[in-house]
């Protein structure tokens, strides 16, 4: 089945690189069997010598000119922009399901509010690929046809004419966006959305539709530098000059060996190179604008007819609308322990994904503490005393909340904090050499001091309640 559907792409004609590519094929074997015809029935002996040297210094110099790289860089420069423009076309299905989540009411003014916004924000789109893509300018060339095509009003016309007349130099696709977002405001005064944050998130969602529109805009306006497409056409175009003459040299020079056979009737090694290049370059050609009218440009019209009925789909027929709640199939299993396969399917069960180190082992022997490495909480306990040279002492005593985190902060301030401790007690400072001595006590040694500084100090107690 593979097989076969690749089969059908390599005879597919429509969009293929053969439609692209045979007359620039024919107009090169035209040319060769030209200069082949010549060679051997127009020149005599001395001009034929004279072509025999031309051919030689041109296949000598016929590779210094780096036609891979130059022809590549270009290739992936436009692909890339190609790509780009696709992925920045707006879809309106984000600002529908806001505004049919937010602006309530089953009534007509509410469903004739809903619908608005989505019309204004689809005739924004349309507005934009009129600008920079025939097929729909041939479709919708005037404000006329918009009306005509239910995308405009007879009175929202006329604003737009009256606006083209005081400032025709500026295109009016933003327009739409602000009237959508007038309306979004109106809805918020007449309480049909219940809070503004909803409010802001669809004027984010409809600021956001209108970057992308500009963003379109900037890719018809600024395409590749004019000057990178012509030093890629003329090295490719001016690159077979030299190629015809290397492969009469190769004609030439072979003529007395077994493989010239074919060389001299059909080149076919070279016919393949000019394939390789020209097709090259003619996909270059093909995607720098995928807004034209060739086989393979993005389908601007399905889009058009697509963002208008899915826009009314969502905020009108299904507003507000959702299957029956019903437990699922899994409710008593809470999740499904695996979802079923079909005959078809079976045979690409997989199993779950391992980490790398699933079959590792590690013995039992092997996965016991050293005991140079190994503390525990009991020998921790053992140094008590470490925290009492810190000025610090924890009690297991009962747990008491703080009443808020000011109190607590307020007991915890700078030098007057003995005045706010609720035992009214002068605390001695907190010494933090203490507990780093303590921590460096336990890592390097297994047997502590006698702990006599730990009655030098005067404890601090946290009960987990506050500071005593």
């Amino acid at each position: 089945m593979a097989a076969r559907q690749k089969q059908l792409m390599l005879e597919r004609w429509r969009g293929s690189i053969y439609k692209l590519v045979w007359p620039d094929l024919v107009m090169f074997l035209l040319v060769y069997y030209t200069l082949s015809f010549i060679y051997r029935f127009s020149l005599d002996p001395d001009q034929k010598k004279v072509f025999e040297g031309v051919v030689k210094y041109c296949e000598s110099y016929s590779d210094l000119i780096p036609l891979s790289f130059v022809l590549g860089f270009y290739v992936s420069i436009v692909m890339q922009r190609w790509w780009n423009q696709y992925v920045s076309i707006p879809w309106p299905d984000s600002i529908a399901v806001f505004v049919s989540s937010n602006i309530h009411g089953q009534d007509e003014r509410g469903r004739v509010m809903r619908r608005t916004i989505m019309r204004y924000v689809c005739l924004s789109l349309t507005m934009i690929f009129t600008m920079n893509s025939p097929r729909v300018k041939k479709r919708f060339p005037t404000l006329d046809h918009f009306v005509e095509a239910g995308l405009l009003t007879e009175n929202e016309k006329s604003i737009m004419n009256d606006l083209n007349n005081k400032f025709p130099r500026h295109t009016k696709h933003w327009l739409p966006i602000v009237w959508a977002a007038s309306i979004v405001t109106r809805a918020r005064k007449e309480g049909r959305i219940r809070d503004d944050f909803a409010v802001k998130t669809i004027i984010d969602e409809l600021n956001k539709f209108r970057g992308q529109c500009g963003l379109l805009l900037s890719y018809d306006s600024i395409s590749v530098p004019l000057v990178y497409t012509q030093v890629n056409c003329t090295t490719v175009l001016f690159m077979f000059f030299p190629m015809f003459t290397a492969l009469q040299a190769r004609s030439i020079l072979n003529k007395n060996t077994s493989i010239s056979a074919v060389d001299i009737h059909f080149p076919i090694f070279h016919f393949v190179q000019f394939f390789f290049y020209m097709g090259w370059l003619k996909v270059a050609e093909s995607l720098i604008n995928p807004f034209g009218e060739d086989d393979d440009d993005f389908e601007v019209n399905w889009l058009v007819d697509r963002n208008l009925q899915v826009s009314y789909l969502i905020v009108d027929e299904m507003h507000h609308e959702h299957p029956e709640l019903i437990k699922d199939q899994y409710w008593d299993e809470v999740f499904p322990a695996q979802l079923p396969y079909t005959v078809a399917a079976e045979q690409f069960r997989e199993e779950h994904p391992q980490p790398s180190t699933a079959n590792i082992e590690v013995p039992k022997s092997a996965a016991e503490y050293s005991a140079a490495s190994s503390i525990r909480i009991d020998d921790i306990g053992d140094h008590a005393y470490d925290d009492a040279q810190s000025g610090i002492q924890f009690s297991a005593g009962p747990k008491r909340r703080s009443i808020s985190r000011v109190n607590t902060r307020e007991r915890m301030t700078s030098a007057g904090s003995a005045t706010s401790m609720n035992t009214g007690s002068q605390a001695s400072s907190l010494h933090r050499s203490g507990s780093v001595k303590s921590v460096i006590w336990r890592l390097f040694s297994r047997e502590g001091p006698t702990g006599t500084t730990a009655a030098t100090q005067t404890p601090v107690t946290v009960d987990g309640g506050g500071w005593s």
